[in-house]
């Protein structure tokens, strides 16, 4: 418990504590990220309906309008999609998969970012310029556009029903793999920075070896950047699939997350039906735009010459 209160004092004194307390903006972005994730989190517990059991769902409820249209049910507060689900029941659901999503690509970005960026900017030379090579070869090529010709492949490969099994796995890995370059690069301008400080002399002087230099001693000092761009890739994470469950190459019907939804409702949009589509939507939007704009607080807290008290 005292280590709690002293954890606790700690966060009280630190600066980004200090002007998170008088930025409205990132107080009410923050809470309303963690709302929503908190509701996707124990969506099992709050939703009305579970999306995935088949004896809950009925074709005659298909395409319910929300509770406060006409000719709506009750049962239904933000009406049905074209299966009968419960919409409010499946969003819930969809943003646990679109935040999962999203998250554990930029775990794995910022795995592979980190490593390379590292070893890149603390070696030099040669061994910098190839990595560095590698890393303007992938940001030649569009996320989304490496991501749709990789996940057709597989998906053509493997056949539709293996591909709907780890259709997650697999989004997280094209999209985390498709999105390292851009933490590399960050990470690697901080650590040319770094290296040439008096600590990391010093910790050559005490006979430390190049691992433990720039995992233990260097990447402390180039969390604040990597914390920055890492808030804003989730937003880009799940956009990215977002667009590529539109285009049917993201997550099944059977298992929806945002983008699908949005992708479901999209042939019932001038047929009526247009809050299969549009109430998915905002809530995509909402997430996205709560995730940069706690970017953009973080971006200026680590940057004094940007934030002014």
């Amino acid at each position: 418990m005292r280590n709690v209160n002293d954890l606790w004092q700690q966060v009280q004194q630190s600066d980004l504590y200090y002007y998170y307390r008088r930025d409205k903006v990132a107080i009410a972005s923050s809470l309303v990220f963690i709302t929503l994730a908190l509701m996707a989190l124990f969506s099992p517990l709050i939703a009305p309906f579970d999306p995935y059991d088949l004896t809950q769902i009925d074709l005659m409820d298909s395409e319910m309008p929300p509770a406060w249209l006409p000719e709506a049910d009750s049962r239904f507060l933000l009406g049905t999609d074209d299966q009968g689900r419960d919409l409010w029941s499946t969003i819930l659901y969809g943003m646990r998969v679109s935040l999962l999503i999203g998250v554990f690509a930029v775990l794995l970005q910022s795995a592979i970012g980190i490593v390379v960026g590292l070893v890149s900017g603390y070696i030099g030379g040669r061994v910098d310029s190839i990595l560095m090579r590698i890393a303007d070869v992938q940001l030649s090529f569009s996320t989304l556009m490496v991501a749709i010709i990789v996940l057709a492949i597989v998906k053509n490969a493997f056949g539709g029903a293996t591909y709907s099994r780890y259709a997650m796995l697999i989004l997280i890995l094209v999209i985390g793999l498709s999105e390292w370059p851009q933490i590399a690069r960050t990470v690697r301008s901080s650590v040319l920075g770094e290296k040439e400080k008096e600590y990391v002399d010093a910790a050559h002087v005490m006979g430390f070896g190049p691992m433990r230099i720039m995992f233990k001693h260097i990447l402390p000092n180039c969390l604040s950047p990597i914390f920055v761009i890492g808030t804003v890739q989730i937003a880009n994470a799940i956009i990215t699939e977002a667009a590529l469950s539109f285009l049917g190459l993201g997550m099944p019907v059977t298992e929806p997350s945002l983008g699908s939804l949005i992708s479901i409702g999209k042939e019932y949009l001038y047929s009526g039906s247009w809050w299969i589509t549009l109430i998915p939507g905002f809530f995509l939007i909402v997430i996205v735009i709560a995730i940069n704009l706690m970017g953009d607080f973080l971006r200026d807290v680590f940057n004094p010459r940007l934030y002014k008290d």
